[in-house]
């Protein structure tokens, strides 16, 4: 179960993830949380960094669903203006809305990453169906909210009992 927890690579950032390499190694989608990930909790609309960074995923080819545990209004208002596809209130690490973001990009498990700052929701949730786990740091934890911070303190355990092995 413990290895569950772990992805399989880990990035500083999205941008910092080579996509060639993922193309070349069959992935063909990209399911990526919000918050933290893609731009830090407290900002509103992509930066123009991730703009670029979201033309290169798609000049590539490779379809990309925003899925998180966030409100509707949280997601929706950061996706739409991207004309991205999105799921809110995901309830990771629960199976249904990787799934379900399989299904809108029309693809398995073994062709789509799931791309995360969270061990415990993105990269679990991710690995307990099949998908390619990338974990990268979080943007801005000054911003999190209650039970991501919980969340936090979580994973340092996980690591420490991880370490001792």
């Amino acid at each position: 179960m413990l290895a569950k927890l772990f992805p399989r690579e880990q990035a500083d950032t999205v941008y910092d993830i080579d996509l060639d390499r993922l193309w070349n190694a069959g992935i063909r989608g990209i399911i990526t949380d919000l918050d933290n990930t893609l731009v830090g909790a407290g900002v509103a609309l992509a930066t123009p960094e991730l703009h670029d960074w979201l033309a290169r995923v798609s000049q590539q080819g490779f379809k990309l669903v925003i899925v998180s545990n966030n409100h509707h209004a949280r997601v929706s208002s950061f996706a739409e203006p991207l004309k991205l596809p999105f799921i809110w209130r995901a309830k990771k690490p629960t199976m249904a809305a990787f799934k379900r973001a399989l299904a809108m990009m029309e693809l398995g498990p073994q062709q789509a990453a799931m791309v995360g700052d969270q061990l415990l929701t993105d990269v679990f949730g991710g690995n307990r169906i099949g998908l390619y786990t990338i974990l990268v740091k979080p943007i801005a934890i000054d911003e999190e909210g209650f039970f991501t911070r919980i969340n936090r303190r979580i994973e340092k355990k996980v690591r420490r009992m991880a370490n001792k092995r």
